[in-house]
Order: structure tokens, then C-alpha cells, then sequence
């Protein structure tokens, strides 16, 4: 077990199996150092997580599903490259909200994902983000994140 899949394993995390892309394009492209992560969707006890923040689902019930989307990534990311160990700093994370036109906690429930990282790689976690509220995400999904990610050569 990799010192990165340990952190996992310490805060009650396991890296599900990486979700087929429903669509026309791949989970990972990597190109000059980086690795861009197609947006993920969150999936909790196996379920996906539907619904829009401010009617249905619950602050706390977003940010649980933007971390499952940070695990969802990390997944993505260890079958791209083989090893977590190859991530050398999470550049960016986008999140997209699924939320009502007056739901304005965006930035909180953004947070799910951005905290996971930076309790799984600690200051190179760190990363500048963009957090949306969105009418409507693919397969009806609470919240989306992609990523860019530094990664050290094979």
C-alpha cells in the first residue's frame, strides 16, 4: 500500500473501482507534466449522489458528495498513472454544484473535495479552485469536479 493510499485508508477511505466515462471522451489525458481529470461524479455506498443543493439535498449531503467526487478522481488518477506516488501537487479543482437559483454555499460544499486533498497530500493538496452553481449536472448528479494535477514522470 502506497503512503498516499495509507492517508486514505487513516481517514476511513478506499478508492472505488474508476467509473466509465458515459459519453465521448477518457477519465484522464496527460500532456506536459499535467494530468486533466474529466469531472467526476460522486458516488456514495455505491449509489449515486442526485439531487439539487438548496431543495432535496442537505449542505452536509453536498459536501459528503464532493468528497466522494475527490475519491472518484484519486481512483481515476491511480489507473491513468499507475500510482498515486506520481502526483506531485493538485493544481486546480472545478466543482459544479447542482443548485437552486438562491442556493449561494457553493464555496462550502466545494470544500468536500478540497479538504480531501489536503488531508491526503498536505501542502501540495493546496490548489486554486473554482466552485458553480449549476441547473442541472449529467445523470441528474448533486455536484461534478474535475482536475488538473502535477504529476512527476513515469
Amino acid at each position: 500500500m502506497s503512503e498516499i493510499e495509507a492517508r486514505l485508508s487513516e481517514l476511513g477511505l478506499a478508492l472505488p473501482e474508476p467509473a466509465a466515462p458515459v459519453a465521448a471522451y477518457v477519465p484522464v489525458v496527460e500532456a506536459g507534466g499535467l494530468a486533466h481529470v474529466s469531472g467526476q461524479l460522486p458516488f456514495v455506498g455505491g449509489q449515486l449522489v442526485t439531487g439539487r443543493l438548496g431543495e432535496e439535498v442537505s449542505l452536509e449531503e453536498g459536501v459528503v458528495a464532493a468528497q466522494a467526487c475527490g475519491v472518484m478522481i484519486l481512483a481515476q488518477l491511480k489507473a491513468a498513472l499507475g500510482s498515486l506516488e506520481r502526483i506531485e501537487k493538485i493544481v486546480k479543482l472545478g466543482v459544479f454544484v447542482n443548485s437552486t437559483g438562491d442556493f449561494s454555499d457553493q464555496p462550502k460544499v466545494a470544500n468536500g473535495a478540497s479538504e480531501l486533498m489536503v488531508a491526503v497530500f498536505g501542502e501540495a493538496g493546496k490548489h486554486a479552485r473554482s466552485a458553480v452553481g449549476v441547473p442541472v449536472l449529467p445523470l441528474g448528479a448533486a455536484v461534478e469536479v474535475d482536475a488538473i494535477v502535477a504529476v512527476k514522470p513515469a
